[in-house]
């Protein structure tokens, strides 16, 4: 069977794969000096969004998240695989009181992503390897 036409993955080995391939390296920078092996999925949202469009298409979700005091404490990505569910592996990772706000749609633009590509890349082969896909293309 060719990588080209393989069933999608089962998805509770990829959601392993992907928990257990988070780390410092992979986290945004721009959460980076807040993660913690205590709360892995800081700073994990974008490459793994991106991780789990790859192996199951669907949409990316975007959202503002808010302090308890009304600042903005960042943005929030996550999946809406294409039968409607809603896959977030990361919503453990907000403090108290930090809030999600709703989330929108955001097409993906074509070839890789512009911001925190080294960490996307890098999450992206750890877990293709973890499921024996090491070789599969976007």
């Amino acid at each position: 069977m060719t990588t080209a036409t393989r069933p999608a993955p089962a998805p509770a080995q990829v959601f392993a794969a992907l928990r257990s391939a988070w780390g410092r390296d992979t986290c945004d920078e721009a959460d980076r000096a807040s993660w913690s092996p205590l709360v892995p999925s800081r700073g994990q949202c974008g490459a793994t969004a991106l991780v789990l469009q790859d192996l199951f298409g669907g949409e990316l979700l975007l959202a503002e998240v808010w302090c308890p005091d009304g600042r903005l404490q960042g943005y929030h990505w996550w999946n809406r695989l294409p039968g409607g569910a809603e896959i977030d592996l990361t919503d453990d990772q907000f403090g108290p009181g930090e809030t999600v706000q709703p989330p929108r749609v955001v097409v993906r633009p074509p070839g890789p992503p512009q911001r925190c590509r080294v960490q996307y890349e890098l999450l992206r082969r750890r877990v293709l390897t973890r499921i024996g896909r090491p070789g599969v293309a976007r």
